[in-house]
């Protein structure tokens, strides 16, 4: 029996009682997911994003282990909920223009003392001070830098979309602005390399393109380390008092904490490892977050269908976005087909084994999205479920 058969074995006979779909964590995976986080941060704190979990259960589990500290955020919603709920260091990794929650934030000192916000523009500073309701609380704000590539004079770019700050002058003008700004404290610094930690670097047979990606981002790192920390003595020399410096992600934990002027890695999507992040050199998981659906035809030889499991992640629409049919091995989808709405013929010699009701095993593209499609997720460990716990979908809270 293979690991992947004998790991499917397990998961059968734990929700043997329970229908499709259903979606699982395996503890012993997670855990070993986060050893090997921490072990990579090489005593740096990592700060769990929670929007790769998106489950509080797991989040105060992953929290409790030495080597974590915090939570990166993805809305504001979120972030006070959050600091509600008794955590104590909690940072929005995007601006946000959500007056009702500013107004909050303002007038409750728990709350700003927990909460730091992201700001990457003056514009937002105002907005904050419009939305303050007559709250006079400091809040606690962190500056965004762009850690895109660019070359060619700027004509090319390789990453993400995202703050306007790019050199060391702009952050430091900012900061000097946040440090006349009645009502402000700025605490820290952020730069997510996604173009780093986001892409795999080892895709399928394609062995001229993972050169390519390897090279890119080598080259990445090399300028954003130099830049990163021309940045921070920038900001620090208006800043002197400044409580961190985050960055990374789980596809470059190691490399970021490497950094001398990087304090704490931000990572989340490591402890599932969704499929995105088969294609790594730079470290291997193991899969710990999946779903299942049940089989309800059998349209012929080599064909069965399932229910539902058309779950695609968010980015630009393609392929690699889609969840793959896991377990059994040797499934795929019909061409013609992909994975539907409401039902999913998989293909391959696998499907002649299955029956009416039994359950075939899905890993999804992107980690905490899954969470969006299941009220809660059960907790495996061995070959039983040792508890139930409810997603932020089953307490209630879509934040997006």
């Amino acid at each position: 029996m293979t690991p992947r058969a004998a790991d499917r074995a397990r998961y059968d006979r734990a929700t043997a009682h329970l229908d499709a779909p259903v979606a699982i964590v395996d503890l012993e995976a997670f855990d070993a997911n986060a050893d090997d986080l921490v072990r990579r941060a090489g005593g740096k704190p990592i700060r769990v994003a929670s929007k790769s979990v998106r489950c509080r259960a797991l989040l105060e589990r992953v929290l409790a282990r030495e080597g974590f500290a915090g939570i990166m955020s993805f809305t504001l919603d979120e972030s006070l909920w959050l600091a509600r709920a008794g955590f104590e260091d909690v940072l929005l990794a995007y601006p946000s223009a959500d007056r009702t929650s500013f107004g909050e934030l303002a007038n409750d000192p728990k709350l700003a003392g927990a909460v730091t916000v992201m700001v990457d523009d003056p514009a937002q500073l105002d907005l904050i001070d419009a939305a303050r309701a007559g709250g006079g609380e400091e809040i606690r704000v962190c500056l965004e830098l762009d850690t895109s590539l660019r070359l060619l004079g700027g004509r090319v770019r390789i990453g993400a979309l995202r703050s306007p700050l790019r050199e060391p002058a702009q952050l430091a003008e900012l900061a000097r602005s946040i440090a006349r700004r009645p009502g402000f404290r700025l605490v820290g610094i952020m730069a997510y390399e996604g173009h780093v930690a986001g892409v795999g670097d080892a895709v399928a047979g394609r062995p001229l393109r993972s050169r390519a990606i390897r090279l890119m981002q080598s080259a990445a790192r090399r300028e954003l380390e130099s830049r990163r920390a021309a940045v921070v003595r920038a900001v620090r020399a208006v800043a002197p008092d400044l409580e961190f410096v985050n960055g990374g992600g789980t596809g470059s934990v190691q490399h970021t904490a490497a950094e001398e002027a990087v304090t704490e890695i931000a990572a989340g999507s490591g402890l599932y490892v969704p499929r995105l992040f088969d294609n790594y050199t730079s470290f291997t998981g193991r899969p710990a977050a999946l779903f299942a659906q049940p089989v309800v035809r059998r349209p012929g030889v080599g064909v069965v269908t399932v229910l539902g499991g058309g779950y695609p992640a968010s980015g630009a629409a393609g392929v690699d976005r889609l969840p793959v049919p896991y377990l059994p091995e040797a499934l795929g989808y019909d061409p013609q087909e992909g994975p539907g709405e409401v039902q999913t013929p998989l293909l391959g010699s696998a499907a002649d084994d299955l029956l009416i009701g039994d359950k075939v095993w899905f890993r999804h593209a992107k980690a905490g999205e899954l969470c969006e499609r299941f009220d809660s997720l059960q907790l495996i460990e061995g070959d039983r479920i040792t508890t139930t716990v409810p997603t932020y979908r089953g307490e209630g809270r879509t934040f997006l």
